[in-house]
């Protein structure tokens, strides 16, 4: 299953306590919160280009299966990870605290983030 394609987010769940615990400013949290965002995703084998457009701000990462690699977080820090996949359709990523799960079913991608016993969820359809 191949997860290129853009996609547009279609709800989120828990986005302002999960952004106040990951230290963003309230101010950037309000203006995000209703922001739609679209993802583009490009997947060439194990590797991948993964493009977030929320309002003005562009999340840019690019990473290969199993090795490590640059992410740059949603705070803008760039941490070492190395993105590992499950099955054909499950994305895990561990960055600093931070455990990353993005899992492609059909046309509808779900990334849920997991801080300590804090979860914030975002469900994406294919457009």
């Amino acid at each position: 299953m191949s997860f290129t394609g853009k996609y547009e987010l279609q709800s989120q769940e828990n986005f302002e306590p999960f952004m106040k615990a990951l230290g963003l400013p309230d101010e950037q949290i309000q203006k995000g919160k209703d922001i739609k965002s679209i993802s583009e995703i490009v997947q060439d084998g194990k590797k991948f280009k993964i493009t977030v457009t929320t309002g003005s701000k562009v999340l840019h990462n690019e990473f290969t299966i199993g090795e490590e690699c640059d992410i740059e977080m949603l705070t803008g820090e760039k941490v070492k990870a190395v993105v590992q996949m499950e099955g054909n359709n499950r994305l895990i990523a561990n960055l600093k605290g931070l455990k990353s799960v993005t899992e492609l079913n059909g046309d509808t991608i779900t990334n849920t983030m997991t801080m300590g016993d804090l979860t914030y969820k975002r469900i994406s359809k294919r457009i």
